[in-house]
């Protein structure tokens, strides 16, 4: 069975599948702060996706990130080592990207276990 969550016009922001929940790319809903205040509002979509899913961030298994800037790196990073589970790292890859809108500086996208 497939369970899509929160469909829209284009695409469902989650898919589960056969044990895995993979999210659309997520974008801040407030745009108007800098990459950490993105960031944040990033993970907190995705922590609320992931449990409407019935998972966690605990179940991370890949992360792909897309930065505006890659010189705001490190501030993504702080945001992101501070929300991560140490204990349960996943696989991530980080790029430097044009992003859909010229206000988004960050999009991050998991796949995790149920």
């Amino acid at each position: 069975m497939i369970k899509r969550l929160n469909p829209g016009k284009r695409f469902a922001q989650a898919v589960v599948a056969n044990g895995i929940v993979t999210t659309a790319g997520i974008t801040a809903a407030d745009t108007s702060g800098h990459v950490k205040a993105q960031t944040r509002d990033i993970l907190a979509q995705i922590d609320a996706l992931l449990a409407q899913a019935g998972t966690s961030k605990a179940k991370l298994i890949t992360t792909s990130i897309w930065l505006r800037d890659i010189a705001s790196f490190s501030a993504m990073n702080e945001v992101w080592d501070a929300w991560v589970d140490p204990d349960n790292l996943p696989v991530r890859a980080t790029v430097e990207a044009r992003l859909a809108l010229p206000e988004l500086l960050v999009e991050i996208q998991v796949t995790a276990s149920l």
